[in-house]
C-alpha cells in the first residue's frame, strides 16, 4: 500500500507526548507525499500541526484498529512498535484488570500492588495440562508449558524471571513453584514439595528487605532447579544465590530497613528462649535504624519470625542450630553497637573493657572478650623482615568491624543456602529439572555503584541470551513452515558485554588496581579513561573525573567509581576471622573454617579464605596467594558464565515483571516508567524481531473464515481452501513481499493484516450501506401507507363526530322536554304522597292502639292456662312416681329371690367338675384329674378326722386325768399357787389376744398399702394421659405458631442442605477409603514383586474391614457373660483397642439408631394395647368361650412383646459385644492358625445353648399363658351374669366313665397336680420378679419422660436455632452414653474371651488331631443330608428359588460369576442376572442356617467384584454392569429382609422367599458403600471420555456456520484455530457419547434414579469446564460466543427430555453457563441493562460477572466494548451479595448419589440360569 492509501482521512496515530510519551490522534485530512506537515484532531477535540522530516520520511506510527486492541498477545497486533505495545497493556491493565500479557514467548507481568483472587487451586487444576495458548495469560500457563515441554522433549527447562525491585519477582517465581509443586507432587511421602515452598520464608527473612521501591524487594539472585524423577514427581531441589547485597547489613538509605531477620528477631525478643540473646527493639540498634522508621505498614514481623521458625523446622534445621543462628544475627547487631573511643592524638583509638555490647558480642559467639577488644582496635603489617602490630584510626576501625560484620553475615548466609540444599537434596537419580531464575533487572539511580554495575552486567548477558534465543525461533519457524529465509538485523550487545569482561575490560583492569598496594579508585578511574575512550558503548562524564558512563542496551548509565576497590576486594582482617576460627560454639567455627571448597555458583560475599582478600601477618603460600587474587568480581563472572552455561543447555522461558508507579498504588498505570521498563527488559527488542520479518500469522482454515467475505463468488466454487486464499491475497494485496505461503499458515508483513481489516470492514460497511438503503426505503414506504390509511381513518372519524353531534344535539332538546314533563308529574306526586303519608301514619297509631289492648287480654289468659297446665302435671306425676316406685320395690324382691335362687345353684355346680371343664376345654383331663385329688383329699380329711376325733376323745381323758391331777396338786400347794398360775394364765392371754390384734393391724395397713398403691398406678396413668394430652396441645400450639411459611421452608431446606453435606462428607469419606484401598493395594503389588518369595501375606484391608464388619445374628452372647467378675478398666485396655474403624463406627450408630426406633414403636404398641385392655376391664362385657380364647392370645402376645422387648434389648448389646469381639479377636490372632478353629468351636457351642435357650423360652411362655388365662376364667367367673352358667357345659360330662379308667386318670392326675405344683411355683416366683422388674421399668420410664417433658418445655422457649442445636447436644449426649455403655460390653465381653481361651487351650490339641476327620465326617453327612432335601423337593417337583453349592465351589463360583463374567455373555437374559443367583445362593445358607457360608460368600462376591473394577477401572462398560448388579443385590437384601417397610410391594409368593435367620444389615451398608465407590468410578470414566470433548464442542466448534469469526491470533497458537486437526469435536460428539452411556446403563438394568443421577453429574461438569474456559479466555467471551453457547444448550435441553431425563436436574445445574451466555448477548450500555443483568445473573457470581464483562471482546468494529464505568456499576449494585470469593467452578465436586428402593418384580422361582455361565455344579432346591 502507498503512504497516501495508509496515511488518509480518519486514519489514527500515535505522536510524542511529554506527559503520556504517546498520544492518540485522527487525521482529518489525506496526506500526500511530499508535505510537511499532518492536520491532526486529538482526542480532546483539539487541532494540531504535526511537522514531518521529508528527508527521512519519518510519519507517525499507525495505530491498530480497536478490535486488535486488548489482545492477549502483542505480537497478534498488525502494527508492532512502541505505542502500539504500551496502549494494549495499558488497556488490559486499567480496562480488564489483566495483568498479564503474552509478548511472543514472553511473558509480561505488572504488579497491581492488590492481591487478586487468581491463584488458588482451582486455577491451577484449570491450567494443568492445557496448552499455553488456549487459556488467558498467566504465570501458570508458563509453569506448565515448562512442565509439559519437560515432560514431552525430555529437555530440561529454565523460567526466567526479571525485572526492576518492586515488580513482583519474587512473587512471580513463588507462585511457579507452586504450581511445581502442586502439579509435579513427590511421588512419596517425603513432601518434598513443601520443603521447596518452605525455603521461600527463609530467604526472604535473610535476604529480602524494604527499599524505597519495594517493601520486600530481594537483595540477591537465586536460581533454584527443582528435580523431577522418570515420573516427573519432584524428588529434590538446588538453590544457587548471586551477588548478596552485604553493604545493606552496616548501612541503609532513608526510608529503607535492613534485611528483614533483624527486625523479625527484635519482635520476639521477649520470648523466654531468646533471653540471653540481651535484644530490645530495633530502635535501639545502630544497623536497624539508620533508616528511619523500623516497621512497615501491614507487616507483623513477630508473626513472620514464627514462620520463619516453622520453616526452619520442616527443613530439618535442629532447635540448637536456630538457636545458635538467631545468636549470631543477634551478635551483628550488638557489634554495630560496640562504642569506639577516639585517643588524644586522633590516629588511635579503644573500646572500653565495660561494653556492654562488645560483652554480648563475645558471650553469643564464643570468643575471648580481650583479644577481639584488642584486634578490632589494632591490625598488623608484614615486612620481609619482621611484623609490626600498628593502631587503626577511628575511621578504620569502624571501618573494619563493618567489613567484620558484613563478612559474619555473608558466610551465615552462605551456611543458610547450603542446609536449605542439603534439606532438599535426594539420593534418587534427577532425570530433569526445571530452574526458576528470580534475578534483579536493569537498575540505574541516582548514585550508581559496584552493585549496580554487576547487575546491569548480568542483564546484558540475559538480554543477549533471550535475543538470540528469539531469533533462533523465529527461524526455525520460518524453516518449518518452509519460508525463505531472510537475515533479520537484532541488536547485538556484544561489544558492551566485551567492555566488561573481556581481556583488559573494566573488570579486569579493577582486579588489576586491587593487586596494586597502594591502589585507589581515582587511579583506576583514570585507567578506564586512557584504555576505552574510543569505545562507544563508554563515556566520560563532563563535570567528573572519578565517574564513567556505560551505554548498555536499555539506557546509559553513569557509575561512581567511590568504593569499587573496596567492595571488590571484599577485605576482613585474618587476626579477627582467626578470633573466630577459635570459637567455642561449633557453627561459627565452621563458618570461617579455611578448608571448605567454595561453590562457584554460590557468589553471596564469598565462603572463606577463598572469597576473601585477608591482610596476613607472614607471607601466605603459592597456593593461598593464588586463591585471595579471586575478588568478587572474578567470582560473579565466573558463576554468572556458569549460569549462561546452564541456561543455554535448557529450553527458557522468561516472565519480565514490570512496575506500573512507584507510589505503589493499586491499578495506577504511569507510562513513562512503564516505558522505561519495556525498553530496559527487552519486550519492545522482542517486537522490533518479530516486526521485522512476518509478525502476523494465520492459518489457512482460520484465514478463510476470517476473511471470507473478500472472496468472490466463483472462487469459493474451489474446495481447496488453501488454493482459495492464495488466489484471494494475490488479488488484495499486489506487493508479495508482504505476505508468504507455508506449509500451514500465512505470513503477514507488519500492517497488512490492518490492510486487511480496513477491506474487511470496507465490504461490511459497503454491504451495511446497501442493507440499510433498503431497509430504509421500505420503512419509507411502510410509514407513508401508514399516514395515508391513518389520514383515511381521522377524516372517517371526524365526519362520524359531526353527525354524532348533530344527532346528540337533537336528542338533548327532546331530552328537556321529557325533563320538564317528569319533573311538574314529580311536585305533584310528592304532593299527593306527603298527605297520602300523613293519613296512613294516623290509621296505624289508632288501629295500633286497640290491637295492643285486645294483646294484653289474650296473653293474660294464655298466661293463666299455663300455670293450670303445670300444676296438674305436677299433680299427676306425683301419683305416677308413688306407683313406680312401689313397683320397683316388689321387682326387687321377687328378683333377689330368684338371684339367691340362681346363686344357690351356681355355687353347687361351680363345685363339680362339669364347670371346670366347660371354662377350659383343652385342660380337661388336668381338671378332671385335679376333681379326683379333691375327692381323695376329702375322704382324706374324712379319715383324719375320725383320727382327729379319737386324739381329741383321748386328749380329753388325759386332760380330765391331769385336772383331777391339778386339782390334787392345789390343794396340796394351796391357795396361794393357783393364784399364781391363774395370774399367768391371763397374761398369756392377754398376749395371745395383742398379738392377733398386732396381726390384723397388719393386714389391714397390708391392704391399704396396697390400695394406695393401685390408686396410685392409676393416677399416675390419668397424669401420663393429662401429660399426653397436654403434649399434644403444645404440640399444637407449635404448629399454631409456626404459621409463617416461609420459615418452614427455609428450616426445610436447611436440612436438606445439612443432609446433602452429611452424605456428601460421607461420599468423600468412602471415596477416600477406596483411595486409600487402592493405594494399599498397589504398595502390596509392589512389595509382592519386590520380594518375590513365597510366604504368609495379610489380607487386604477390605477383606479383613469386611470380616470385622461381619454379623452373627443367630448367636446369642448373652449367656458367655460373666456377672460374678469386675469389669476390667478402660486404662488397662487403651484406647488403642477400643479405637474402631470409622465404618464400623458410622455402622454401629445405624444399628443402634434402627434398635431405639423399634424400642420406641414397641413401646406405643405397648402403651395402645394397655389401654386398650383397661377401657375392656372397665366395661366388663359378658364373655363366652371364644372370647376366652381371644383373650388367652392377647396375654400370649402380650407376654410374647414383652420378652421380645427385652430380648431386643439384650441382642442390641449382644451385637455390639460380639462386633467388637469378632474384630478384636481377629487383629490379635490374625498370624495363629489355631484361633480360628477354637473360635469356630465356641461359636457352636454358643449357637446350641441358644437354641435351647429359646426352646426353654418358648415353653415358659406357654405355661405362663395358661396361667394368665386360668387367673382370667377366675375372675370372669366371678363377674359373669348368672345365665351363663345356664348356657355353658362340658362336652364330655354327660359320657359314661369306667371304673378302671378313672383309677388310672387319678394316678395320673396326682403325678401331673405334683409336676403342675412345682412348676406353678418356680413360674409365680418368676413372674413376681418380672412384676418387680417391670416396676422398676416403669418407674425408669415415668422419670425419663418427667425429664423429656422438662427438656421439651424448656426448648419451646427457645429460638427455632437454639432448639435444632440443642436437639443435636440431647442426641450427641445420648449416644455418648451409649458408647460408654457398649465399651462397658466389650471390657466385659473380653475379660470372658480370655477365660474362654484359657479353658479352650486345654482341648486345643484334642481339637487338632480330630479336625480332619470332623471336617471328612461333616461334609458326608452334610452330603448325604443336601442329597436327602433335594430328593425331597424333587418329589415335590416345586423349585423353592434357593440354589445349593458345596464349599469348595465357591471359588469356582465367584470365578464363574463375579471374576471372569463379561456383559456381552448376558445380553437377551434377565438384567442384573448375577444379583439374583447370588441372592438365592445367600438364601440357600440362610435357609441351612449357615452364617459362615454366608459371610464367606459375601466377602467373596465383594472382593472380587473390586478385584474386577480395579482390573478394568477405564471400561465404562463393565463399571456400569457391576453397578446395577450391586445396586440389584442391595435391593434384594431389603427386599427380602423380611422388615415390613421393603415389603410393601411384594407378592404373596415374594414373602416366601424372604430371609428367616440371618440379618444382613451390615452387609447392607457394606454394599451400600461398595455401590458409591463403583458411582464414583463410573463418573470419573465418564468425565475422563468427555472432558476433553467439551471445551472444543461447546466453544470453539461453530454449531452455527458463519456465525463467528476469528480473530487474528499472535505467537501462542489457539487450539480453536486446530479444527481440522484429532483434537476438534463437535456437540454431535459429545451427545453420541451420551448416547452410548445412556444406551450401556438402561441395557444393564440400572435403576432409572441411579442414571439421572449420572447425567446431572456429567451436566455439572460439562457446565464447570465450559465456564471455567470461559473465564479464563479472552477470545471465547463475545456475543456470538454467546449465541452458540446458547444454541448448544437448547441442543443437550433437547436431549435431555428425549430421554425422559428433565426431571433429573441436569438443567439446573447448567444455570450459569446459560446466564453467562445471555449475559455476552444482554446489551451493556445503560443503568437498566446493569439492573437487568443483576437481576438475571443469580447463579454468577459477582466476581464471574465482573470477569466475564471484563473479558468482553468484539468480534468486529460494529460492536462496541463494554466499558468501566458500566462495570463499576455492576459492582456498586452487587455488593450486597454474600458471594463466594471463588473465581472458578470446582468441576470435580461430586454431588452425593442416592440409591432409593426399588424393588424388583420377579420372583425367585422363575429366574432361568443360562448354560454360558458354566455354573453346573449348582443345585436348584
Amino acid at each position: 500500500m502507498s503512504v497516501s492509501e495508509l496515511y488518509s482521512k480518519y486514519t489514527r496515530v500515535w505522536i510524542p507526548d511529554p506527559e503520556e510519551v504517546w498520544r492518540s490522534a485522527e487525521l482529518i485530512k489525506d496526506y500526500k507525499e511530499g508535505e510537511k506537515s499532518l492536520q491532526l484532531k486529538l482526542e480532546d477535540e483539539t487541532i494540531q500541526e504535526y511537522p514531518v522530516d521529508v528527508q527521512k520520511n519519518q510519519l507517525p506510527f499507525l495505530r491498530n484498529p480497536d478490535i486488535l486492541v486488548g489482545e492477549n498477545d502483542l505480537t497478534a497486533l498488525s502494527y508492532l512498535h512502541e505505542p502500539a505495545v504500551l496502549h494494549n497493556l495499558k488497556v488490559r491493565f486499567l480496562e480488564s484488570n489483566h495483568i498479564y500479557t503474552y509478548c511472543g514467548i514472553v511473558l509480561v507481568a505488572i504488579n497491581p500492588y492488590e492481591q487478586l483472587p487468581i491463584y488458588g487451586q482451582d486455577v491451577i487444576y484449570a491450567y494443568s495440562g492445557q496448552n499455553m495458548g488456549d487459556m488467558d495469560p498467566h504465570i501458570f500457563a508458563v509453569a506448565e508449558e515448562a512442565y509439559k515441554q519437560m515432560a514431552r522433549d525430555e529437555k530440561n527447562q529454565s523460567i526466567i524471571v526479571s525485572g526492576e525491585s518492586g515488580a513482583g519477582k519474587t512473587v512471580s517465581a513463588k507462585y511457579a513453584m507452586r504450581y511445581f509443586a502442586t502439579v509435579g507432587g513427590s511421588a512419596n511421602e517425603t513432601n518434598i514439595e513443601e520443603k521447596v515452598l518452605a525455603s521461600s520464608p527463609i530467604m526472604e527473612a535473610i535476604g529480602n528487605a524494604k527499599t524505597t521501591r519495594n517493601d520486600n524487594s530481594s537483595r540477591f539472585g537465586k536460581y533454584i532447579q527443582i528435580g523431577f524423577d522418570k515420573r516427573y514427581h519432584i524428588i529434590g531441589a538446588n538453590m544457587r544465590t548471586y551477588l548478596l547485597e552485604k553493604s545493606r547489613v552496616v548501612f541503609q538509605a532513608d526510608d529503607e530497613r535492613n534485611y528483614h531477620i533483624f527486625y523479625q528477631l527484635c519482635a520476639a525478643a521477649s520470648l523466654p528462649e531468646f533471653k540471653e540473646l540481651a535484644l530490645t527493639c530495633a530502635e535501639d540498634f545502630f544497623y536497624t535504624s539508620q533508616g528511619g522508621d523500623t516497621s512497615i505498614e501491614g507487616i507483623d514481623d513477630a508473626e513472620d519470625f514464627e514462620k520463619t521458625r516453622q520453616a526452619f523446622t520442616l527443613l530439618g534445621v535442629r532447635e540448637s542450630h536456630q538457636i545458635s543462628i538467631f545468636k549470631i544475627i543477634a551478635s551483628i547487631l550488638h557489634l554495630g553497637n560496640v562504642e569506639i573511643k577516639s585517643e588524644r592524638d586522633g590516629d588511635s583509638c579503644s573500646i572500653s573493657p565495660q561494653d556492654e555490647h562488645l560483652n554480648n558480642f563475645c558471650q553469643l559467639l564464643g570468643v575471648e572478650h580481650s583479644q577481639m577488644m584488642h584486634w578490632l582496635c589494632h591490625c598488623k603489617l608484614v615486612t620481609t623482615s619482621e611484623t609490626y602490630v600498628k593502631t587503626m584510626s577511628p575511621q578504620q576501625v569502624i571501618n573494619a568491624r563493618n567489613a567484620l560484620a558484613k563478612h559474619i553475615y555473608a558466610q551465615l548466609f552462605a551456611w543458610i543456602v547450603e542446609h536449605i540444599n542439603k534439606a532438599l537434596h535426594t539420593s534418587h537419580k534427577q532425570h530433569s529439572f526445571i530452574g526458576v531464575l528470580d534475578i534483579y533487572g536493569f537498575e540505574t539511580f541516582e548514585v550508581n555503584s559496584f552493585e549496580q554495575f554487576c547487575i546491569n552486567y548480568a542483564n546484558e548477558k540475559l538480554q543477549q541470551q533471550f535475543n538470540s534465543h528469539v531469533f533462533k525461533l523465529e527461524q526455525e519457524e520460518y524453516m518449518k513452515e518452509q519460508i525463505p529465509w531472510t537475515l533479520i538485523d537484532f541488536y547485538d550487545n556484544q561489544p558492551c558485554i566485551d567492555l566488561i569482561e573481556a581481556k583488559l575490560g573494566i573488570l579486569d583492569l579493577l582486579d588489576e588496581e586491587c593487586k596494586v598496594p597502594k591502589g585507589t579508585d581515582q587511579n583506576w578511574a583514570q585507567k578506564l579513561y586512557d584504555r576505552h575512550s574510543s569505545s562507544q558503548h563508554f563515556q566520560k562524564p563532563r563535570m567528573s573525573n572519578t565517574s564513567f558512563i556505560v551505554i548498555h542496551f536499555a539506557d546509559k548509565v553513569e557509575y561512581h567509581s567511590d568504593g569499587f576497590l573496596e567492595k571488590n576486594r571484599d577485605t576482613v582482617y585474618e587476626e579477627q576471622i582467626n578470633i573466630l576460627k577459635a570459637s567455642k560454639f561449633p557453627l561459627v567455627t565452621d563458618l570461617f573454617n579455611d578448608d571448605k571448597d567454595p561453590s562457584p555458583a554460590t557468589t553471596t560475599s564469598g565462603k572463606g579464605s577463598s572469597k576473601i582478600n585477608v591482610r596476613s601477618a607472614r607471607p601466605p603460600v603459592k597456593a593461598s596467594n593464588k586463591e585471595h587474587k579471586k575478588t568478587v568480581g572474578h567470582q560473579f563472572r565466573t558463576s554468572l558464565h556458569l549460569l549462561m552455561d546452564t541456561l543455554n543447555a535448557t529450553t527458557p522461558h522468561y516472565v519480565r515483571c514490570i512496575k506500573p508507579n512507584d507510589k505503589k498504588l493499586p491499578f495506577h498505570f504511569d507510562p513513562r516508567r512503564a516505558v522505561q521498563q519495556l525498553r530496559a527488559c527487552g519486550v519492545l527488542e522482542t517486537i522490533r524481531i518479530s516486526a521485522a520479518g512476518y509478525p502476523s500469522r494465520w492459518a489457512y482454515h482460520d484465514f478463510f473464515n476470517r476473511y471470507r467475505v473478500l472472496i468472490k463468488k466463483h472462487e469459493l466454487t474451489n474446495t481447496d481452501k488453501k488454493a482459495i486464499c492464495k488466489s484471494v491475497l494475490e488479488n488484495l494485496i499486489k506487493d508479495p513481499d508482504k505476505f508468504q505461503f507455508g506449509r500451514t499458515k500465512i505470513f503477514f508483513r507488519a500492517g497488512q493484516v490492518a490492510y486487511l481489516e480496513k477491506l474487511r470492514a470496507d465490504k461490511f460497511r459497503a454491504a451495511t450501506i446497501m442493507i440499510q438503503k433498503t431497509v430504509r426505503g421500505w420503512l419509507q414506504k411502510v410509514k407513508y401507507r401508514r399516514l395515508k390509511r391513518a389520514t383515511l381513518t381521522l377524516q372517517r372519524y371526524c365526519r362520524g363526530h359531526l353527525a354524532r353531534r348533530l344527532a346528540e344535539h337533537l336528542r338533548q332538546t327532546r331530552a328537556a322536554l321529557v325533563f320538564q314533563k317528569q319533573y311538574r308529574m314529580h311536585r305533584a306526586r310528592l304532593a299527593y304522597q306527603r298527605v297520602h303519608r300523613a293519613a296512613v301514619v294516623i290509621q296505624a297509631f289508632t288501629r295500633g292502639m286497640f290491637v295492643r289492648r285486645i294483646y294484653h287480654q289474650v296473653l293474660m289468659e294464655h298466661k293463666a292456662t299455663i300455670i293450670q297446665k303445670h300444676v296438674r302435671g305436677w299433680m299427676a306425676r306425683r301419683h305416677f312416681q308413688r306407683l313406680w316406685d312401689a313397683a320397683i320395690v316388689i321387682q326387687c324382691a321377687f328378683r333377689r329371690l330368684k338371684a339367691k335362687q340362681e346363686l344357690k345353684a351356681l355355687k353347687i355346680q361351680a363345685r363339680s367338675a362339669e364347670h371346670l371343664k366347660r371354662l377350659n376345654v383343652g385342660m380337661e383331663n388336668k381338671v378332671v384329674q385335679l376333681q379326683r385329688k379333691i375327692d381323695d383329699q376329702n375322704k382324706e380329711f374324712k379319715t383324719l378326722s375320725e383320727q382327729l376325733s379319737v386324739v381329741t376323745s383321748t386328749h380329753a381323758m388325759e386332760v380330765g386325768k391331769l385336772k383331777k391331777e391339778l386339782a390334787q396338786y392345789q390343794q396340796s400347794q394351796g391357795v396361794d399357787t393357783s393364784l399364781r398360775l391363774q395370774e399367768e394364765v391371763e397374761s398369756l392371754r392377754t398376749e395371745l389376744q395383742k398379738a392377733h390384734s398386732e396381726r390384723k393391724v397388719l393386714e389391714d395397713a397390708h391392704t391399704r398399702e396396697k390400695d394406695e398403691l393401685r390408686k396410685r398406678v392409676a393416677d399416675l396413668e390419668q397424669e401420663n394421659a393429662l401429660l399426653k394430652d397436654e403434649k399434644e396441645q403444645l404440640n399444637n400450639q407449635i404448629l399454631c405458631q409456626s404459621k409463617d411459611g416461609f420459615a418452614e421452608n427455609s428450616v426445610k431446606e436447611n436440612l436438606m442442605k445439612d443432609l446433602e453435606e452429611e452424605r456428601t462428607r460421607y461420599q468423600n469419606l468412602v471415596k477416600e477409603y477406596s483411595q486409600l484401598e487402592q493405594r494399599y493395594d498397589n504398595l502390596q503389588d509392589e512389595m509382592t514383586i519386590i520380594k518375590q518369595t513365597p510366604g504368609h501375606r495379610r489380607n487386604p484391608s477390605n477383606q479383613s474391614s469386611l470380616e470385622s464388619d461381619s454379623n452373627y445374628p443367630s448367636i446369642s452372647t448373652s449367656e458367655i457373660g460373666d456377672t460374678e467378675d469386675a469389669l476390667q478398666p478402660v486404662d488397662e485396655i487403651g484406647l488403642e483397642k477400643a479405637a474402631m474403624d470409622m465404618t464400623v463406627f458410622l455402622k454401629l450408630q445405624k444399628r443402634v439408631r434402627e434398635l431405639e426406633q423399634e424400642r420406641k414403636k414397641l413401646q406405643v404398641q405397648l402403651e395402645k394395647r394397655e389401654q386398650q385392655d383397661s377401657k375392656k376391664v372397665q366395661v366388663e362385657p359378658p364373655k363366652n368361650d371364644i372370647d376366652l380364647d381371644q383373650d388367652a392370645d392377647l396375654a400370649y402376645n402380650s407376654l410374647k412383646r414383652q420378652e421380645l422387648e427385652s430380648e431386643n434389648k439384650k441382642l442390641k448389646n449382644d451385637l455390639n459385644e460380639l462386633r467388637k469381639a469378632v474384630a478384636d479377636q481377629a487383629t490379635q490372632n490374625n498370624s495363629t492358625h489355631s484361633s480360628p478353629d477354637s473360635y469356630s468351636l465356641l461359636l457352636n457351642q454358643l449357637k446350641l445353648a441358644n437354641e435351647e435357650l429359646e426352646v426353654r423360652k418358648e415353653e415358659v411362655l406357654i405355661l405362663r399363658t395358661q396361667i394368665m388365662s386360668a387367673d382370667q376364667h377366675r375372675l370372669a367367673g366371678k363377674s359373669m351374669e348368672p345365665n351363663i352358667n345356664a348356657r355353658t357345659s362340658w362336652p364330655n360330662s354327660e359320657k359314661h366313665v369306667d371304673q378302671e379308667d378313672a383309677i388310672e386318670a387319678y394316678h395320673g392326675v396326682c403325678q401331673t397336680n405334683r409336676l403342675l405344683e412345682a412348676q406353678l411355683q418356680a413360674q409365680s416366683r418368676e413372674h413376681e420378679e418380672e412384676v418387680e422388674s417391670l416396676k422398676a421399668q416403669v418407674e425408669a420410664l415415668k422419670e425419663e419422660m418427667d425429664k423429656q417433658q422438662q427438656t421439651f418445655c424448656q426448648t419451646l422457649l427457645l429460638s427455632p436455632e437454639a432448639q435444632v442445636e440443642f436437639g443435636i447436644q440431647q442426641e450427641i449426649s445420648r449416644l455418648t452414653n451409649e458408647n460408654l455403655d457398649l465399651k462397658e460390653l466389650v471390657e466385659k465381653l473380653e475379660k470372658n474371651e480370655r477365660k474362654l481361651k484359657k479353658q479352650l487351650k486345654i482341648y486345643m490339641k484334642k481339637v487338632q488331631d480330630l479336625e480332619a476327620a470332623q471336617a471328612l465326617a461333616q461334609n458326608d453327612s452334610r452330603r448325604d443330608e443336601l442329597t436327602r432335601q433335594v430328593t425331597v423337593q424333587r418329589k415335590e417337583k416345586n423349585f423353592q428359588g434357593m440354589l445349593e453349592y458345596h464349599k469348595e465351589d465357591e471359588a469356582l463360583l465367584i470365578r464363574n460369576l463375579v471374576t471372569d463374567l463379561k456383559p456381552q455373555m448376558l445380553s437377551g437374559t434377565v438384567p442384573c442376572l448375577p444379583a439374583y443367583i447370588l441372592y438365592m445362593c445367600i438364601r440357600h445358607a440362610d435357609y441351612v442356617n449357615d452364617d459362615l457360608k454366608v459371610h464367606s460368600l459375601l466377602t467373596a462376591t465383594i472382593n472380587g467384584i473390586k478385584k474386577v473394577l480395579k482390573k478394568n477401572n477405564d471400561d465404562f462398560e463393565m463399571t456400569s454392569f457391576w453397578l446395577s448388579n450391586t445396586c440389584r443385590l442391595l435391593h434384594c437384601l431389603k427386599q427380602y429382609s423380611g422388615d415390613e417397610g421393603f415389603m410393601t410391594q411384594n407378592t404373596a409368593k415374594q414373602n416366601e422367599h424372604c430371609l428367616k435367620n440371618f440379618d444382613l444389615t451390615e452387609y447392607r451398608q457394606v454394599l451400600s458403600d461398595l455401590s458409591i465407590q463403583i458411582y464414583q468410578q463410573l463418573i470419573k470414566i465418564s468425565e475422563g471420555v468427555l472432558q476433553p470433548m467439551i471445551v472444543s464442542a461447546m466453544l470453539e466448534n461453530e454449531s452455527i456456520q458463519g456465525l463467528s469469526g476469528m480473530k487474528p491470533t499472535g505467537y501462542r497458537k489457539r487450539s480453536s484455530s486446530k479444527v481440522d486437526g484429532d483434537n476438534s469435536y463437535c456437540l454431535e460428539a459429545i451427545i453420541r457419547q451420551m448416547n452410548s452411556f445412556h444406551t450401556v446403563m438402561c441395557e444393564q438394568g440400572l435403576d432409572p434414579e441411579i442414571i439421572q443421577q449420572v447425567f446431572k453429574q456429567l451436566f455439572y461438569m460439562i457446565n464447570a469446564v465450559t465456564l471455567n474456559n470461559l473465564l479464563l479466555r479472552k477470545d471465547v467471551c463475545s456475543w456470538s460466543t454467546g449465541m452458540q453457547l446458547r444454541y448448544n444448550i437448547s441442543q443437550l435441553e433437547e436431549w435431555l427430555r428425549g430421554r425422559n431425563l428433565h426431571q433429573s436436574g441436569a438443567v439446573q445445574t447448567m444455570e450459569p453457563l446459560i446466564q453467562a451466555a445471555q449475559l455476552l448477548q444482554l446489551k451493556k450500555k445503560t443503568q437498566e441493562d446493569a439492573e437487568a443483568i443483576c437481576s438475571l445473573c443469580t447463579s454468577l457470581s459477582t466476581q464471574q460477572i465482573v470477569k466475564i464483562l471484563n473479558l468482553y471482546t468484539p468480534l468486529n468494529e460494529f460492536e462496541e466494548r463494554v466499558t468501566v464505568a458500566f462495570i463499576r456499576t455492576i459492582q456498586a449494585q452487587l455488593q450486597e451479595r454474600n458471594d463466594p470469593q471463588q473465581l472458578l467452578l470446582d468441576f470435580k465436586h461430586m454431588f452425593p448419589v442416592l440409591f432409593p428402593f426399588n424393588p424388583s418384580s420377579l420372583t425367585m422361582d422363575s429366574i432361568h440360569i443360562p448354560a454360558c455361565l458354566k455354573l453346573e455344579f449348582l443345585n436348584e432346591v
